[in-house]
């Protein structure tokens, strides 16, 4: 069953279209991807979808509630962790918490019991009466996630949630978002940052430029690359370099085998072992010095590499 449906979204900002008819299901219970670089057009997706932006057009259901129209009644349904840090800074994790719940008409009995079980929950029920002054990066996000959980959300977005944090917190926020999936809570995760989304994510939509450039399974978008690894040579710059050696991977791969920018050259193969030594021979009788070769097993990043021409964070 669908929890979410986004048909032909569009957002023009003047005469900039950051979103160019995107267009993704999300089904309850699922944990969906939107894997892109900064400016890929991910947080004006989720910015409508939440009703803080009007689409220029386009529509999106939340269940059978179009959320274009009737912003107000799809938002209780919804919990939204933002980029940036949403907390009163002088009031302590748990000020916050009732704070939120407050907004979100929880009270009493209910609103206390449900700011202790979230405490619990992002692993800070021992510094509940510290001010948020107080905190490290990483646990004030702990906060702002749990300040969007808070009212038991049917769909809990999460826009690039792990930006500048420590491992430690990173690593603790990604256990928390793995648990509350596994426990039923149907999740929207943002990130340039292709592990989360591989560790998290059910099925993953791949955006860049304002559009939606692919959609699946892991196993379902590796299959564009075929399977295949990448090999990463770095070559020494100098003036020339792909005017020498296209000539040459043209007579040992198809030109979709092979992708150069600047001084990277990246090759894909089933099976690297086998031809790495005959291209590191061919390139280096050009006349190019190679200072750097690595071979990466298929991921996200290969095939976003793949789509587009360049690496994600790039």
């Amino acid at each position: 069953m669908d929890l979410l449906t986004v048909r032909d979204l569009r957002k023009s900002f003047g005469q900039f279209q950051a979103v160019k008819g995107v267009s993704f299901t999300v089904k309850k219970g699922e944990s969906f991807g939107l894997l892109g670089p900064n400016g890929a057009g991910k947080s004006t997706t989720i910015n409508m979808i939440t009703g803080l932006f009007p689409p220029t057009s386009g529509e999106i259901l939340l269940s059978d509630v179009n959320v274009v129209k009737t912003p107000k009644q799809a938002q209780k349904w919804i919990g939204v962790v933002p980029q940036e840090i949403a907390l009163y800074q002088d009031m302590s994790a748990r000020e916050n918490l009732k704070f939120w719940g407050r907004l979100y008409e929880l009270g009493g009995k209910t609103l206390h019991n449900k700011v202790d079980e979230v405490l619990e929950i992002i692993g800070l029920s021992d510094r509940a009466k510290d001010k948020i002054t107080t905190f490290s990066g990483g646990m004030k996000r702990r906060v702002n996630i749990g300040a969007a959980i808070l009212h038991n959300p049917e769909l809990l977005i999460m826009d690039e949630p792990t930006v500048g944090i420590d491992p430690q917190s990173r690593n603790h926020i990604l256990e928390t978002v793995k648990r509350l999936n596994e426990e039923g809570m149907t999740i929207i995760y943002t990130s340039h940052y292709m592990e989360e989304v591989e560790y998290l994510c059910e099925r993953i939509g791949i955006i860049d430029h304002g559009e939606v450039i692919a959609e699946g399974t892991l196993k379902e978008l590796r299959q564009k690359i075929e399977d295949r690894s990448r090999m990463n040579l770095t070559l020494e710059h100098t003036e020339g370099n792909i005017k020498r050696i296209t000539p040459v991977l043209m007579r040992l791969f198809s030109e979709k085998d092979f992708q150069i920018q600047d001084n990277q050259l990246t090759v894909f193969h089933k099976q690297p072992q086998m031809i790495l030594s005959e291209l590191v021979q061919a390139v280096t009788e050009t006349g190019t010095r190679i200072t750097s070769v690595d071979i990466v097993e298929p991921n996200l990043e290969s095939v976003f590499l793949h789509l587009t021409g360049r690496n994600l964070r790039d």
